[in-house]
């Protein structure tokens, strides 16, 4: 498969209706706190809105609120990867990416034959404290060297002025939060993506 190069990750619906129309192709739902009603009513509104706008929803950790609500793409990070029923999401024809942080990590997605890997903190993220860290450029290059023709999404810390450096290291889509959701003017900071990664 082929992932679009910018894949914004967003909190909420709200969210994802706000920025899905400047043209964004490819975004993932990452709820956070929720009930479980509340996640499968955003799932729903976020899965009927991207389809609407011809933009591929991928939903964070729930996967059986993916399987319930029609979502076509599900992520997945290592401990939720340990207690997903992997066999009922390929049934259900659900793609699948899987987050992976190091070698041990990598090998654990590989078996469980995803769709995409992520890898990450590619750069000091402040988001949220992460035990790892950041992992540079050379293990972009590791894990394209690793991973073949399966595609591989950078995440953590990347910002428009990055963008080039990890895409010619290897990554074929970046994962992008805190760049555009902390910015004077989010919309317009997705734009700037938008144009910049469509001319490469």
């Amino acid at each position: 498969m082929i992932l679009e190069r910018f894949y914004p990750i967003v909190p909420d619906v709200g969210w994802l209706e706000r920025i899905v129309p400047l043209g964004v192709k490819f975004v993932q739902l990452r709820i956070k706190d929720a009930s479980p009603a509340d996640v499968a009513a955003q799932a729903k509104r976020a899965n009927a809105f991207c389809r609407q706008h011809g933009c591929t929803l991928v939903l964070n950790d729930y996967w059986e609120a993916a399987l319930d609500g029609g979502v076509g793409f599900i992520h997945l990070g290592q401990e939720d990867l340990r207690d997903a029923d992997l066999e009922a999401i390929k049934l259900a024809g659900v793609k699948l990416g899987i987050s992976t942080h190091d070698a041990a990590e990598l090998d654990i997605a590989l078996a469980a034959e995803p769709d995409y890997v992520a890898l990450g903190p590619i750069y000091e993220t402040k988001l949220k404290a992460m035990p790892w860290l950041p992992q540079g450029i050379d293990k972009v290059k590791e894990w394209r060297l690793r991973l073949g023709k399966l595609p591989l999404v950078a995440i953590g810390g990347l910002t428009p002025e990055r963008a080039a450096g990890v895409l010619e290291a290897g990554a074929d889509s970046l994962a992008v939060i805190t760049d555009f959701f902390t910015a004077p003017d989010p919309e317009a900071r997705i734009e700037l993506w938008l144009r910049q990664l469509q001319t490469r």
